[in-house]
């Protein structure tokens, strides 16, 4: 028996959870037609076999016809909904994990141009800013239908065998009735505390009377929303003391903040250069005030966090969500003594933003997360042994390397630079985003493991490749900025790069044209501008950044607008010419002929890269499949077969950057398709 407080069972009412790690309940996107099929099973199960104790399905599943969802979650008022569950909680059962589901109506925290079509509501016409859509506010057959759903969905899922439910408060429904914001009902639901809560409790109520005393019910909350008008700390304690006396709770999920803007959806679930585990303390002011059983997850990353969470008694279950899409495999690693082996979730929020812009979420460093039918977690071994060899050591060519390893074979490197990272070495110099030197760090622990060869400083050729006696060629060499969009005057600006690295000093009133959308425009802009430099940022499209996506901006917001910054959106930077010792900088429009200027004293430009594939083109003809690569195999997890010329060797394949400017999970996602078959 481990002495490890993380590893300790814990009894939660009848249920004995065999540790204190818990994924909290968050929607992955991964739903089919509303239900959790394949993809949303398997990424479940995977959880399950490497020893989490409770996974919660469901961010949010909805319980009514009106509350449609805005990300792809299950639809619990679906009585098909039954039979994909009871799979998912047989099979999470059969591993040793217990299951759980979160259920909700979104209230006004959606669009009524979704689903049905049908108008959404809430206790008041108050519209939530992330979700823009304005509210009927709720009737009294309203009200008692809503009650009714939940009770329905709630006794779907006992039938599906779980082993509790967790009911979503905050931002939600329930919540928007506790918060005098977002409730200015004149009836029994509104104006007191007592009254706002009215509507928490005959849902608790309700469930009670369909499912009995037995099955677990607990709360997802904020005990302090931390909002000028909302409901006070005060109220959000004395809230979760009714919910534990009330004797229809379990458990209490507690979170805090709110969640109806992007800034402040990013404080309560923080990102990369935010503090770690922010809300934990509180947490555990919430359960020595109620003496009741406490889960939170907020931002905790590692596993050191998570064992002081519990060993402090702070928390009773300690949630490790986005850690677990990073590895999966947290606690079979803790248990087998392998904590250095654990994959670290960098903060990137890849994940989170990629639902919140309509998306799947995919971890940014771990791309067998939400794939697991076709992609594995843990690499299998070759049946055949061979030689590797690997031209750059950015995400794609260490990826590549760490995988070619696990799979057995003699693996070497060639990096021009004299360390690995490539572009984000880059990014890392920013101590906001210094996290993501991890994506290369843990990899480089892995292949230093497993015995890959790296030489730094070598700028390879293709006699110098070919000297390695390859089987197996891998083009990993990534691009450069392309700067080269001007009709005059590209000479005469530089790339983001060029800033990000300090090969360039900021001037003091630039021109930062961003025609990819992505960081690095953003990085460039917030480091110029912390010098106390002007910058304008211009973007051709209709908003600014939008591969950066929403979470991930506010750290930059929070920066740049306190500065002397301007967003200029819709106009082009066409031409530059010198003018005595400054630029003009001539704007065009896509919408009709006109144009603006600019005088400023520097020009950044941010275009993506261009491939450095000269490599590869040399290597193609003289390979065994001539570059070739069968699209089809690479999207199902197959084997790549093609020959076309039977006499070479070798096989010569490029990845990430060297074929086209992407991001860092495309080029990862590359390399591990490509290479776990070779």
């Amino acid at each position: 028996m481990s002495n490890d407080p993380l590893l300790q069972p814990y009894k939660l009412k009848h249920l004995t959870l065999r540790n204190r790690i818990m994924i909290t309940s968050h929607e992955p996107a991964y739903p089919e037609d509303g239900m959790p099929k394949g993809r949303y099973r398997a990424y479940h199960v995977e959880r399950a076999k490497a020893g989490v104790a409770l996974t919660m399905t469901a961010g949010s599943a909805a319980v009514s016809r009106d509350s449609p969802p805005v990300f792809n979650n299950i639809l619990a008022w679906k009585d098909e909904v039954v039979g994909w569950m009871k799979q998912m909680v047989d099979e999470c059962h059969d591993h040793g994990a217990a299951v759980m589901i979160q259920l909700t109506h979104l209230g006004r925290r959606t669009r009524w141009d979704k689903g049905d079509w049908l108008p959404i509501l809430a206790p008041s016409h108050e519209r939530e800013a992330a979700h823009r859509a304005f509210p009927k506010r709720i009737e009294d057959w309203d009200i008692a239908r809503i009650i009714g759903d939940f009770a329905d969905a709630a006794e779907r899922m006992k039938a599906a065998g779980v082993d509790g439910i967790e009911l979503e408060a905050y931002g939600h429904l329930i919540e928007q009735f506790w918060s005098p914001l977002t409730n200015d009902l004149d009836n029994a639901y509104g104006g007191s505390l007592d009254n706002r809560l009215r509507f928490t409790f005959d849902v608790l109520r309700a469930i009670r009377d369909r499912c009995g005393p037995e099955f677990i019910v607990g709360l997802r909350y904020t005990a302090d929303p931390a909002q000028v008008g909302g409901m006070t700390k005060e109220e959000g304690l004395e809230v979760s003391r009714k919910l534990r006396d009330s004797g229809m709770v379990d458990f209490l999920n507690v979170i805090r903040g709110h969640i109806d803007t992007d800034p402040a959806l990013t404080d309560l679930i923080p990102i990369q250069g935010m503090k770690s585990a922010p809300h934990l303390d509180f947490a555990g002011e919430v359960r020595a005030a109620t003496n009741f059983p406490t889960f939170h997850a907020a931002r905790i990353p590692d596993v050191a966090t998570a064992r002081h969470a519990i060993a402090s008694g702070k928390l009773d279950m300690v949630g490790m969500t986005r850690a677990h899409m990073a590895d999966p495999h947290i606690v079979r690693k803790i248990i087998e003594k392998r904590e250095d082996d654990i994959r670290p979730c960098v903060g990137a929020n890849y994940c989170l933003d990629r639902i919140y812009q309509g998306g799947l979420a995919f971890c940014l460093h771990n791309p067998a997360t939400g794939r697991e039918e076709t992609m594995p977690h843990v690499i299998p071994a070759a049946s055949e042994r061979k030689r590797i060899t690997i031209v750059g050591a950015g995400p794609a060519g260490v990826e590549a390397a760490r995988v070619a390893a696990e799979r057995g074979h003699e693996v070497t490197v060639f990096e021009a630079a004299d360390q690995a990272g490539g572009q984000i070495r880059l990014t890392a110099q920013d101590e906001r985003r210094r996290e993501m030197i991890s994506v290369i760090a843990w990899r480089m622990a892995q292949c230093e493991k497993k015995g890959v060869t790296f030489h730094f400083n070598t700028f390879a050729d293709a006699e110098t490749v070919l000297a390695t006696q390859p089987d197996e060629i891998i083009i990993a060499t990534g691009g450069l900025p392309h700067v080269e969009v001007l009709a005059a005057g590209n000479d005469l600006v530089h790339s983001a790069w060029d800033i990000l690295s300090g090969d360039v000093k900021p001037g003091s009133n630039v021109l930062v044209f961003d025609d990819a959308g992505d960081h690095a425009a953003l990085q460039a802009a917030d480091l110029i501008s912390a010098t106390g430099a002007a910058v304008e940022i211009v973007t051709p499209d209709r908003s600014f950044s939008p591969e950066v996506m929403a979470m991930n901006l506010v750290p930059y917001m929070r920066n740049l607008q306190k500065r002397n910054t301007t967003f200029t959106v819709t106009w082009r930077l066409m031409s530059v010419a010198r003018e005595g010792n400054q630029l003009r900088a001539t704007l065009g429009s896509d919408y009709g002929d006109f144009t603006r200027e600019r005088l400023v004293d520097q020009v950044i430009v941010n275009h993506g890269t261009r491939p450095l594939d000269a490599l590869y083109f040399e290597l193609k003809p003289k390979s065994r499949n001539l570059g070739e690569v069968d699209y089809e195999a690479l999207s199902t997890g197959g084997l790549q077969q093609v020959v076309r010329n039977p006499e070479s060797r070798f096989r010569v394949f490029r990845i990430g950057d060297a074929v086209a400017a992407r991001n860092t999970h495309a080029a990862i996602y590359d390399a591990l398709r490509l290479v776990k078959e070779l």
